[in-house]
């Protein structure tokens, strides 16, 4: 849950920011992974979700992509969350404005 993570992760690593963090539950899938790494975490243990897929080979893969992913986009920093969203596409050009 990545709600729990956070909170986990704030609370690890208030008083030392390099106390390491590894994920050992709730990963069943890349995504998992990826915001596992998002969020913060240091790691991510891997077994159920590779050795039950019905391709552990492909899911592996995924997995090692996703790490990396989710850890580019830690490093990066992502934009600021807003309350509501802004669209930064034009609307000069919008040939109509009809859902359908």
């Amino acid at each position: 849950n990545p709600n729990n993570l956070r909170i986990i992760l704030e609370y690890l690593k208030e008083d030392d920011p390099n106390y390491p963090v590894i994920v050992d539950a709730g990963v069943g899938t890349a995504s998992d992974v990826s915001v596992a790494f998002e969020l913060g975490a240091d790691g991510v243990l891997l077994n159920s979700a590779v050795a039950h897929a019905r391709d552990p080979v492909g899911m592996s893969i995924a997995m090692k992509h996703a790490a990396v992913a989710g850890r580019w986009a830690y490093l990066s920093g992502r934009i600021p969350k807003r309350l509501y969203a802004t669209a930064s596409s034009p609307e000069e050009g919008v040939i109509t404005t009809r859902p359908w």
